[in-house]
């Protein structure tokens, strides 16, 4: 169960700080105190299954890859054309192949 929560504590830190927001900021969008945030960031408490939701809600990832049940993340496509939802699709894929070949030199 420790793992398991560094590894959430893990996962709050660097989403909050891959989309440039603060504890401070992230607890005034949680309507939480600072403290609060650092204490899940210090793997010292966990949030609540109300504050899972919210951060998914609010950083675009799925509960599952919070609480580390799978390693697939989301990204919202909202307001793309399919012209731009189809060359993103192609990125992902081409990262995909060129992992998979470089996995097969190795």
């Amino acid at each position: 169960m420790i793992k398991e929560l560094f590894l959430l504590a893990d996962k709050i830190r660097f989403i909050r700080e891959k989309h440039g927001m603060t504890q401070a900021e992230l607890a005034r969008n949680l309507g939480l105190t600072r403290s609060s945030v650092n204490s899940w960031e210090m793997g010292l408490s966990v949030p609540s299954t109300q504050y899972i939701i919210e951060l998914a809600k609010l950083f675009g990832v799925s509960t599952d890859y919070l609480l580390g049940l799978n390693y697939k993340s989301a990204i919202s496509v909202d307001g793309l054309t399919e012209k731009e939802v189809s060359a993103l699709i192609d990125i992902v894929n081409c990262f995909k192949e060129n992992k998979k070949n470089s996995s097969k030199v190795n």
